[in-house]
């Protein structure tokens, strides 16, 4: 035996690694889909829920965009009374408002912790994807059914299969907006896709990644029978910047907005951008938010018609809490801080009315 071929060789070591890894099958997207299926009507009201987006983007359609919810669903029973409200609440502004669900079964996490819904269901660290999966799509469906439009972060390209046909906007967050995987899957989606300003504040990987997810792509993936294959996309030019801010700070301000309107121009797209109330521009904290959609709001007021959205984490109380199993509160999020649902019901509320003034 040489040494490079004793390098090769397993060692015990590497042999126990090596054992260690686990592999569990999932039912396959086409399985999920066939369980949980979408009536005609159901997938009719989704399209209008796609078109009537793409026209606000469009310029067609001069409501404001608004995307609300959960910072991640874990509690479908709470997720649903959420959505009753939130439907209830669109009969009242959707002349002015078009409101979205935000229902985010992914968490993206910078070290580790809790996944979303769809990792691990029963916040237990058993990670029951198969469970996960199918609780996630069953919420989706449920919500949709109220009538409402469904958003979502999409994070790992194999789950998209599992639920994409029930959605109506995405979210590529400041993490994947570089990636190139996202961008392809992006150009393959029916829905309106907002990406998000780099972690750094810097949007020029968003304009990047819009000016890739309008051209049709060929790519690796799998098929919704569990297969390898390659992918032809079409293209998706239903695409728009969302500002969160990054680590230099806020930008949701009228200069900031103004710089991304311009740099959009100047690279050949139509300058669409809606503004994350959370995250770097409400400095982590969630009752500020109000404060960003205020600002949003008075930018729109002076003519400012780049700004075509909001996006706000909002759920039954205020707040957040730390994952216990044993002694959750209802209605009250596990990962970031949210708006209650009093307090969103009355900005929004507040908003349209401003609206209706113009």
């Amino acid at each position: 035996m040489n040494a490079a071929t004793a390098e090769l060789k397993p060692t015990p070591s590497r042999r126990a690694a090596l054992s260690t890894i686990r592999t569990l099958p999932l039912p396959t997207a086409h399985e999920l889909r066939q369980a949980v299926p979408l009536s005609t009507a159901l997938e009719t009201q989704i399209a209008a829920s796609q078109q009537a987006i793409r026209a606000i983007l469009d310029g067609e359609d001069d409501r404001l965009l608004v995307v609300t919810g959960p910072c991640s669903v874990h509690d479908p029973a709470a997720a649903l009374e959420y959505a009753e409200r939130l439907a209830a609440l669109n009969a009242v502004v959707g002349d002015r408002l078009l409101l979205v669900m935000r229902v985010y079964v992914e968490k993206p996490r910078t070290t580790v912790g809790w996944k979303g819904m769809a990792y691990d269901p029963h916040l237990d660290g058993s990670d029951d994807m198969a469970a996960g999966l199918a609780m996630a799509r069953h919420l989706m469906r449920d919500i949709a059914e109220m009538g409402l439009p469904i958003a979502t972060e999409l994070l790992q390209p194999m789950a998209s299969a599992y639920f994409d046909d029930l959605l109506s906007w995405v979210a590529i967050g400041a993490r994947t907006t570089e990636s190139q995987i996202h961008r392809e899957l992006a150009s393959g989606l029916a829905a309106a896709v907002g990406f998000k300003n780099g972690t750094q504040g810097n949007i020029d990987v968003a304009i990047a990644a819009m000016q890739s997810a309008a051209h049709s792509h060929r790519h690796f993936g799998v098929t919704a029978q569990g297969g390898p294959a390659m992918i032809e996309t079409p293209g998706n030019s239903a695409t728009h910047l969302v500002l969160r801010g990054g680590r230099s700070g806020p930008n949701h301000d009228a200069g900031s907005v103004a710089a991304s309107r311009r740099a959009m121009a100047q690279a050949g797209l139509e300058p669409r951008i809606m503004v994350d109330c959370s995250h770097a521009n409400s400095h982590k904290d969630h009752r500020r938010q109000t404060e960003v959609l205020h600002d949003v709001l008075e930018q729109r007021l002076a003519g400012e018609r780049s700004l075509i959205g909001v996006m706000l984490e909002s759920h039954l109380f205020e707040g957040k809490q730390a994952l216990n199993p044993v002694a959750l509160r209802y209605g009250v999020s596990i990962t970031d801080a949210c708006l209650g649902w009093d307090a969103t019901g009355s900005l929004l509320t507040r908003v349209a009315e401003r609206l209706r003034q113009v």
